[in-house]
């Protein structure tokens, strides 16, 4: 006891003389096999670094950190391969950053624009590169009509035509009429106008479920794919397009597209179809054109904005949420809104919810998964385009 007790106090005189030697760590040990005490304090000095390396990679917010991190040591500790990989992590950083592809800031990296359309455009090669090259197009348009891109053919002028006057062709029609001579005396006859292309211009507002469902099942990730994806699709293809993206889980809200690569459920449950339909109808009423709501979700409406304003959620879904999601429903087929629905890996009873939405609104359901939804997105949505083409011929 006397031995102990000396034992102490050396340890309580220890800590007081060196305050910040992490006299708070303590490992416990088991085995079969005696110990030196040297041998004993090198394997405690191993864990402490070890303990450190685990902090330290633990609260790392920015992959540029990693370069403060000693890899000699980590070799040490861990193997080869773990010191490599810190060391490939942080040069793919430095890389990523020295092209321009990310930026810090606030002490963490951020995706700047240009990392943002690339990845779109990858994501679109991607879907692409499954589909038949005959189903892909650019809107080609036979019929002309009213715009401001000249299509170099021209035809004779009639009455409500822009008066856009093709001089050469006009003198000539006159000068075959008349058979030449000077001054030409010109008949609105001759008149030929210049043909312009027909404009066609889509709205489109892509509703993605950001319910914990959808995390939990690894569904979001092929779903922001395909967002970024459609996103590139209009913005380089169709310029003149409009695309709005809402996510919706306990309640909806509007998504930049540069924030895509790094939304998530944020654990929240709820599938508030009501509200998202409402967002996406505001979004839409700022537009023009043909107006469309493509919904991608893996649940039925479990959630709803009661009448003091607050997100009520309830599972299974309550009748009150189910009538408020059909009234926003019919709200966009009478703005003319059609809704085209994705389902991934649907239950019965979301399948008979979304019979229902398409009975009342006139657009389309599809039942798909998470490995073939963007084949059918985009197809669609590049079909949808040229019926819209054609029914103006």
């Amino acid at each position: 006891m006397d031995l102990q007790w000396q034992m102490n106090q050396l340890a309580q005189n220890l800590q007081e003389a060196f305050p910040n030697s992490g006299w708070e760590q303590s490992y416990e040990f088991s085995g079969n096999d005696p110990m030196a005490m040297a041998e004993a304090q090198q394997i405690f000095e191993e864990l402490g670094d070890l303990d450190a390396l685990e902090r330290m990679l633990s609260s790392v917010t920015n992959p540029s950190s990693l370069a403060e991190v000693d890899i000699e040591r980590v070799r040490e500790l861990l193997d080869d391969q773990s010191a490599m990989s810190l060391e490939k992590i942080a040069e793919a950083a430095q890389q990523l950053e020295d092209a321009g592809y990310i930026d810090a800031k606030e002490g963490r990296y951020e995706l700047t624009p240009k990392a943002i359309r690339k990845i779109g455009q990858q994501a679109l090669a991607d879907l692409f590169r499954k589909l038949n090259t005959d189903r892909m197009g650019k809107h080609h348009l036979e019929r002309q009509g009213i715009g401001h891109e000249r299509d170099y053919s021209t035809k004779p002028h009639e009455f409500g035509d822009p008066f856009n006057l093709d001089i050469q062709r006009t003198v000539r029609n006159a000068i075959r009429r008349t058979g030449g001579g000077t001054p030409v005396d010109l008949l609105p006859e001759d008149f030929e106008i210049e043909r312009t292309e027909s404009l066609v211009r889509s709205s489109t507002v892509l509703m993605l479920d950001l319910s914990n469902s959808m995390m939990w099942t690894g569904r979001l990730l092929p779903a922001k794919k395909v967002a970024m994806a459609l996103h590139s699709l209009i913005t380089m293809q169709y310029p003149r397009d409009y695309i709005g993206i809402v996510g919706f889980n306990i309640v909806a809200r509007e998504i930049e597209p540069q924030q895509l690569p790094e939304v998530s459920t944020g654990y929240m449950q709820g599938t508030n179809m009501q509200h998202a339909f409402l967002l996406s109808r505001q979004l839409l009423a700022k537009q023009t054109g043909t107006k469309q709501i493509i919904m991608v979700t893996d649940g039925e409406p479990t959630a709803h904005i009661d009448r003091s304003g607050n997100p009520y959620f309830d599972y299974p879904p309550t009748r009150e949420t189910v009538e408020k999601t059909l009234k926003e429903v019919m709200a966009c087929t009478r703005d003319g809104i059609r809704i085209n629905t994705f389902m991934l890996d649907p239950e019965p009873a979301l399948s008979r919810f979304i019979e229902r939405i398409t009975e009342m609104n006139g657009g389309r359901a599809f039942f798909t998964n998470r490995d073939n939804l963007g084949d059918y997105l985009l197809v669609d949505f590049v079909e949808h385009r040229r019926r819209l083409v054609s029914a103006r011929r």
